[in-house]
């Protein structure tokens, strides 16, 4: 039996509004029948931090959990990361980048009109500004009609693209497209080349790139780890689990907190794929002529390697698009060799949401 210690604070879904040191660290003893990777660090205590080293002396007072550790994908990642994915709608961007201005314009509107008799008696502004507009039998506020349309504009935005989404995963589901027939070859440098790659008559690839990122930590070993009962309390920065089925990795984790946009269409595999919170990426090379060589990120990342706890998920991604203008991507697991001295300071964190 192998032991190791694996030293975890994973960023929540709104990692932007939270602060990693009122987060615990969680802290555990791996037992395991397979030996743990070269240790490595990436992070630090003051911050986001996945920690997997050797125990040492004065350790034994951590939880001991028992997992396996393998480098075969985990069944989770191969649901959800592995195959064809259809792009969100870009108007779920423009949604989000709109919200901030619409509620500044209806907060502005609220306090005008809050203050409107004052105003008014210092003539700051011109008197129709506040004249009331009739609608029917009821009188409403000039401001709160012209600011409330631009409050809602994001919704509108977000409904119509989620509508967009919803039917270019039907019209995927009613015509999926086969797996493309690829061979990669490893070179000596950690990087890779593409040396075939052939698609469905009508589908174009674009470009390609390797990606790294660390999966979502198995929501019941973290319980185990804190101490806490399943359907409990959850842990920091994790919802209440969905009892339902589930369609997002997020929401199979209860670390979505009902953010989890654009809309995933309830039947079949999920078609619309998830950012790992943590994650880097090498640089995009054109799919013009094969071979294609494609380089690791720049930061040593550890190799393919899964536990409960810390799982390193290296992936090949292939942007491609449709006769019908919907654009794709070709996700497809690697298993990597972990770079001399894995590790560094800062951890590469990013949203969680699709569309972004």
């Amino acid at each position: 039996m192998y032991r190791s210690v694996q030293r975890v604070r994973y960023p929540p879904f709104d990692h932007e509004n939270s602060d990693p040191r009122e987060i615990p660290l969680v802290e555990v003893i791996l037992e395991s029948e397979t030996p743990p990777p070269p240790q490595f660090r990436i992070g630090n205590d003051n911050s986001w931090v996945l920690e997997w080293r050797e125990e040492r002396i004065g350790e034994d007072s951590f939880p001991v959990i028992k997992k396996e550790v393998t480098s075969k994908i985990l069944p989770f990642l191969s649901r959800t990361r592995d195959g064809w994915y259809i792009e969100p709608d870009p108007m779920h961007g423009y949604a989000r980048k709109t919200i901030v201005p619409g509620v500044i314009v209806l907060i502005f509107a609220l306090l005008i009109h809050a203050l409107e008799p004052a105003i008014i008696n210092l003539e700051l502004v011109p008197d129709f500004i506040f004249s009331p507009v009739s609608i029917g039998p009821l009188d409403y506020p000039l401001m709160i009609l012209i600011s409330f349309p631009v409050f809602i504009i994001p919704i509108i935005i977000r409904v119509v693209a989620n509508i967009m989404d919803i039917r270019r995963q039907n019209d995927y589901i009613s015509n999926p497209l086969d797996d493309p027939e690829v061979e990669i070859i490893y070179d000596s440098k950690g990087g890779i080349a593409i040396e075939k790659f052939s698609l469905t008559e009508g589908t174009t690839a674009k470009r390609a790139r390797i990606q790294v990122g660390i999966a979502v930590p198995e929501r019941e070993t973290i319980l185990e780890a804190i101490g806490r009962e399943k359907h409990g309390q959850p842990a920091p920065g994790m919802s209440t689990e969905l009892p339902e089925r589930r369609i997002s990795t997020a929401d199979e984790h209860g670390t979505g907190v009902g953010e989890s946009v654009p809309m995933s269409v309830g039947r079949g595999r999920l078609l619309l794929l998830e950012p790992m919170r943590v994650q880097d990426s090498g640089s995009w090379a054109p799919m013009d002529n094969l071979p294609v060589a494609l380089d690791r990120p720049m930061k040593k990342w550890p190799g393919t390697i899964y536990s409960a706890m810390i799982a390193v998920h290296w992936e090949l991604v292939i942007e491609a698009t449709r006769h019908n203008g919907t654009r794709m991507k070709w996700v497809m697991p690697l298993t990597m060799d972990s770079e001399d001295a894995p590790g560094f300071e800062e951890l590469p964190v990013r949203s969680g949401r699709s569309e972004s």
